[in-house]
C-alpha cells in the first residue's frame, strides 16, 4: 500500500540526502557537478522549510520508505499552475512495481487544480510515466526547449 508522509523540518536531513541520490542520478540527463563537498546544488531545498507554498513528501510503500516527491506553484511556463512536480522519485528497488504511478495518482487526488509536470525528453521512463498518468486529463504539451516537455492540466 502506498502512502504519504509530509516532510517536516525534523527530517531536513533525510531528504537532503535522498535528494541528493536523485540528484546524482539526474546527472544522466542535466551537466549539473558537485560542489567542493561532493553535494549537488539544490537553489530551493531550504525553502520546502520556510515557504509554505512548497510541500515535500515521503512516499511509503507499506512502512519502507521508497521515494519523495516535491511540489510547489512555480512555473517555467510563465503560467500560474497551482502546482508542479518540482522532483519525483522511486528508488530503483521499488520501481517496476508501478509504485511510480499509483504514488503520482495519489498525490494528484491530494492536490486538486491546475498542474505542472516537466521531464527531459531523454529520461524515457519518466517520459512514459507522466504520459501515462496525464493522458485521462488530456493534458497540453508545452516544449520548452528540444530536452525539456511540460504536460499541463486540470486534476477536479
Amino acid at each position: 500500500m502506498i502512502r504519504l508522509k509530509k516532510v517536516d523540518k525534523k527530517d531536513k536531513d533525510l531528504l537532503f540526502s535522498i535528494n541528493q541520490k536523485y540528484l546524482y542520478e539526474m546527472t544522466n540527463f542535466y551537466d549539473d557537478e558537485m560542489d567542493e563537498n561532493g553535494n549537488y546544488g539544490y537553489g530551493h531545498f531550504d525553502e520546502y522549510f520556510t515557504d509554505p507554498l512548497r510541500e515535500a513528501y515521503f512516499i511509503y510503500s507499506d512502512e519502507i520508505l521508497a521515494g519523495f516527491a516535491m511540489i510547489c506553484p512555480y512555473t517555467m511556463t510563465g503560467r500560474k499552475p497551482d502546482y508542479t512536480m518540482a522532483e519525483f522519485t522511486i528508488f530503483p528497488s521499488f520501481r517496476r512495481k508501478h509504485l511510480a504511478i499509483d504514488a503520482a495518482r495519489l498525490i494528484l487526488s491530494e492536490h486538486k487544480g491546475q498542474w505542472e509536470i516537466k521531464y527531459n525528453e531523454k529520461n524515457e521512463k519518466a517520459k512514459k510515466l507522466w504520459n501515462t498518468l496525464a493522458r485521462s486529463y488530456e493534458p497540453e504539451t508545452i516544449h520548452l526547449n528540444e530536452e525539456e516537455t511540460v504536460l499541463a492540466f486540470e486534476v477536479k
